[in-house]
């Protein structure tokens, strides 16, 4: 018996919207589009709970802007996320979808646009509006967003909003909406506050939910190296030079990672771009536009710029940076290999980033294969691979015989043409030589990984001195920002700025203590100094946050020093030590703001 292929046209959405889903090159919906489209186009709420890559913006969106009335200027649906990026990856979506519906206006309201760009087009008349929660909020008591005749509602990635702060915005949000609405609440994890506003907002919904399959995906090969012997971008330009591949992703931890990488590519002639938080949305569609048309085969990006991206010619990916939580490697790999496509993902692992990799083989339930640098004999074989096969295209070429006789007429007829033809190849090889020095002698391997009985799980070193972000082992450094309790700021609202401002996943942001006229909060090691200073200069609640570095934090509790002694705590752990430490750091901080003016009244 034959299974029955469900299509687009069979999900009931109107003519110009299928129309312009089958020219992006969709025909078969997925699962989650299978379930979800039905249900949302008869009205009813749906609480779906789903990865990152399965198909859930169409599933939402196709349904949703086929009730929308061009006719009338006034939002009619709002589609809340919790990044920038993500808000303008849906509201990207959205334009293609309705790219043959006249009159529709989708609008874009984040944190870090002027707000005069925002305000003009939510004058001009937007049916629908995309954007994160804290900006949508600021608009609503502004009075420039008026939900009072709002149809539908969509909360995409409900989780990540509750670790970023924002579940209390939302919850107002809500509560700002006319009575009769529709709801749609995407997540990939329930935690009790989230089942919280599916029961209070919610009216019966219809639950989807949808296995990932991206951890146990077969036709992902996945393997990793360990930093040794080489420099990373040395190895990078090993790996790429002989690994096959179509195009590829390559995933750094920075915005700055991306165009350091990027400018590394190009010189060494790989058609490489970067795709990062700063870019504006043109620059990012037409560097999406060159990867898919062949024009660009490397796509440098942080983890956040390329969510959701989907692009068929990607068959491998590199973690340059470990991701510093296990949940980002299975978005990062799952860019490759989808829809039954095969793909490889290389992973690089600083020796102090073993236990980073030790939680990403315990969530994928696997262990990831190690795999050494390619050495010379095996580059020196691939560059002259692709070298012949260069030559033997060139050997079909009409004008080779015009180029035949030019070679006669360069060289005397005593000259040995195999002597010609090697000089030749010296000057074409170029920056890639054919023959390659043997690579230096590296030393032995010490034991890097130990493993137990068990499958695919290590035995971390005990002196490991990772420091644990919301649910992450990194190592962290402990900054300060001049923004406090007195200024009405709570801990959601730096968390926000953050990660938004700083391209950063909220679960590598530490804890935030906060007192009346400031506060600290951690941050991974390693943060570059142009990051840095642009949180210095980010605005938390329109006040600068001015963010100075206190100090690194290592080992298990808050202030421990790299040898192992606690600041200003006793030998017998007595917590009166700990608390003068936090008196004097607040008295060197006071003293530090109070110096110039004591020194004016001296004189």
């Amino acid at each position: 018996m034959t299974e029955t292929k469900i299509t687009f046209e069979d999900l009931g959405l109107p003519e110009d919207l299928l129309s312009a889903v089958l020219e992006l090159g969709f025909e078969t919906p997925s699962p989650i589009q299978q379930a979800c489209i039905p249900h949302l186009l008869s009205g009813r709420d749906v609480l779906g709970m789903a990865q990152t890559g399965s198909g859930k913006t169409a599933a939402f969106s196709l349904p949703l802007l086929a009730k929308i009335d061009v006719a009338q200027h006034h939002p009619q649906l709002l589609v809340m996320a919790p990044t920038r990026e993500l808000a303008i990856q849906v509201a990207d979506a959205c334009e293609q979808f309705t790219k043959r519906v006249k009159g529709m206006r989708i609008v874009t309201l984040y944190g870090g646009q002027r707000y005069d760009i925002q305000l003009r087009a939510l004058k001009q008349g937007a049916q629908v509006v995309v954007g994160t929660p804290g900006r949508i909020l600021d608009h609503i008591r502004r009075g420039t967003l008026d939900l009072s005749n709002l149809q539908s509602i969509v909360l995409d990635e409900a989780d990540e909003m509750l670790r970023m702060g924002f579940i209390e915005d939302v919850e107002t949000v809500m509560a700002e909406l006319p009575e009769q609405h529709q709801t749609a609440l995407f997540s990939a994890t329930m935690p009790e506050p989230i089942r919280r506003i599916t029961k209070r907002f919610m009216k019966d919904p219809q639950e989807v939910k949808i296995q990932s399959t991206q951890r146990t995906n077969p036709d992902i090969t996945q393997i990793c190296w360990f930093v040794r012997g080489y420099r990373k971008n040395e190895a990078l330009l090993r790996f790429l030079e002989t690994e096959d591949f179509d195009a590829a992703i390559l995933f750094t931890r920075t915005k700055t990672g991306t165009l350091d990488v990027t400018e590394l590519l190009e010189k060494h002639g790989f058609r490489a771009a970067a795709l990062n938080g700063d870019m504006t949305q043109q620059l990012r569609e037409q560097t999406l536009d060159r990867l898919r048309n062949g024009s660009l085969d490397i796509l440098v990006a942080t983890d956040v710029a390329a969510r959701g991206l989907d692009v068929e010619r990607i068959s491998l990916v590199v973690n340059y940076d470990i991701p510093l939580d296990a949940e980002s490697y299975v978005h990062r790999i799952g860019r490759t290999g989808r829809a039954g496509r095969a793909g490889r993902a290389i992973l690089f692992v600083e020796p102090r980033e073993r236990r980073l990799l030790g939680n990403i083989e315990r969530l994928m339930k696997k262990p990831i294969d190690e795999v050494d640098v390619p050495n010379h004999e095996i580059l020196q074989e691939r560059r002259r691979e692709k070298f012949k096969a260069q030559v033997t295209k060139q050997l079909e070429h009409h004008d080779l015989e015009q180029y035949r006789g030019l070679l006669e007429d360069l060289f005397t007829a005593d000259q040995d043409l195999e002597d010609i033809a090697a000089a030749m190849l010296m000057l074409l090889q170029g920056k890639q030589k054919l023959i390659l020095p043997p690579d230096p002698p590296m030393e032995p391997r010490k034991s890097e990984r130990v493993r137990d009985g068990r499958r695919g799980e290590r035995r971390d070193n005990p002196r490991s001195q990772e420091r644990r972000g919301y649910g992450n082992p990194i190592p962290m450094d402990l900054y300060r920002i001049e923004v406090g309790r007195a200024d009405g700021i709570d801990v959601r609202h730096i968390v926000g700025a953050i990660a938004n401002e700083g391209d950063i996943n909220s679960r590598n942001i530490g804890h935030i203590k906060m007192y009346d006229d400031y506060s600290t909060i951690e941050l991974p090691q390693g943060m570059p100094n142009e990051l840095l200073q642009m949180f210095g200069k980010t605005r938390v609640l329109n006040k600068q946050m001015r963010m100075t570095f206190v100090g690194a934090v290592n080992g298990d509790e808050h202030g421990q020093r790299p040898g192992g002694k606690r600041k200003g705590r006793s030998e017998n752990g007595s917590a009166r030590g700990e608390r003068k430490f936090r008196e004097k750091k607040d008295r060197t901080f006071s003293e530090k703001d109070d110096r110039k003016p004591k020194r004016a009244r001296k004189g």
